[in-house]
């Protein structure tokens, strides 16, 4: 049983209701957008991450010193 409540801001009375299946549909395939979109922010992340690891070892492969590359990469 999935429900929502609704709460009457007038007179703060709080009501439980069951989801329609309609509701639980679009509740599910919001999860599911969700989860798509999170999974391509970190995909993101990790790129991110891996192509300033990847130009550090370069840049020291070079002589820059850490100081040197924090300054350039940030």
């Amino acid at each position: 049983m999935t429900t929502k409540l609704i709460i009457d801001c007038v007179t703060g009375a709080t009501t439980e209701v069951e989801l329609s299946v309609a509701e639980i549909a679009q509740r599910e395939a919001d999860a599911e957008a969700f989860a798509e979109q999170e999974a391509t922010r970190q995909a993101a992340i990790t790129a991110k991450a891996t192509a300033k690891a990847s130009a550090t070892t370069k840049l020291k492969a070079l002589g820059l010193s850490d100081a040197e590359i924090e300054a350039l990469v940030g």
